[in-house]
Formats: C-alpha cells, structure tokens, sequence
C-alpha cells in the first residue's frame, strides 16, 4: 500500500478520536479534537499532492480518498450539530449534496464517465473547512470580538454547497440520458 493510501486510512482512522475528544467533557478536550479535525484535513491535501506528483494514483485512492473526506465534514458537521454550533437543516442540505453527487458520480463511472472536481465544488469544500475550523475552535479568530465568522462562514459554505451541486447536475445532465 502507498503513502497517499495509507494517509486516506489513517484520516478514516482519526475521525472518531476527533469526535470523543470534540464532544468530551475533559478540559481541553473540543480543541484537542478541533486539531485532530485540521490534522486529518492537511492529510487530505498531502495525499492528493503526494499521489499526483509520484503518480501514485490508485484506484483505491480514488474511492477512498472522497468518502474519507466525506466522512471527516459529515462527522464535523454532525457534531457541531450535537454541540449547537449549527442548525441541523445546515447539516442536512451539505450532507445531502454530498450524498447526490456522489451518486451522480457512481452512475457516470457506470457509464465509463468521470466526473472531475469542479471550481465550485473547490470554492464550495475551501468555505466548508473554514466555516469548520472557525466553529471547532469556538468562532476562532474572532470569537473576542463578537463577530459570528464561523456562522457566516458554514452560511456561505451552504451557499456554495448548493451551487456546486447545481453545477454538477447542469454539466452532467448527459448521464441521465439513458435512463428509463
């Protein structure tokens, strides 16, 4: 197994010790866990990095690799949920659009297509992380000020979260083409 592949199982491996400690009640446990949640997220750029410059792409990097993220921000936003931090239907409409373009994705691959990350979908995961980030570390940087940048932050996220999978959807419509 490769090094890209072996940072995928190790971010899977890491999302429950982010939960206990972001939900325990031990002292420092929600930032021990906020930074067990960044660490898994910088894999992420690392293996992709990794696996384009030493052509280490596999074909379980490319599985694994979108449903270990997937699973990192679904746990994320569960969590901050659970703890307050954002409303469910927040929640609910990215996980959803997760949901949706995945399986867009697994039907184009069944027709032999592949469906590339779009500029949207980029812009739309850069928010969700920073939206993330700010909410797990208490509206870091700006929870002194009393400015809400985590919540205008997860509010663009959905912004962006609803165009990408509207984007996805509009460029690919030839997927349901066959379909009866």
């Amino acid at each position: 197994m490769n090094l890209p592949n072996k940072l995928t199982i190790l971010r899977i491996i890491m999302i429950p010790f982010f939960i206990f400690f972001f939900l325990s009640d031990m002292k420092y446990g929600s930032i021990i866990g906020g930074i067990i949640f960044v660490i898994a997220a910088l894999t992420d750029m690392l293996d992709g990095h990794i696996a384009r410059k030493y052509k280490l792409i596999t074909t379980f990097g490319k599985f694994m690799d979108p449903l270990a993220d997937k699973l990192l921000v679904c746990s994320a936003l569960i969590c901050l949920v659970e703890t307050g931090d954002i409303s469910s239907w927040v929640a609910i409409i990215i996980i959803a659009r997760e949901f949706a373009v995945t399986g867009l994705r697994v039907l184009a691959a069944s027709d032999g297509i592949v469906i590339a990350a779009s500029w949207w979908g980029k812009i739309k995961t850069i928010t969700q992380m920073v939206a993330i980030v700010s909410l797990l570390f208490g509206n870091w940087p700006f929870e002194s000020m009393g400015i809400p940048f985590g919540q205008a932050a997860m509010y663009l996220a959905v912004l962006f979260t609803i165009i990408s999978g509207y984007d996805y959807f509009r460029l690919n419509k030839q997927v349901f083409s066959g379909m009866s």
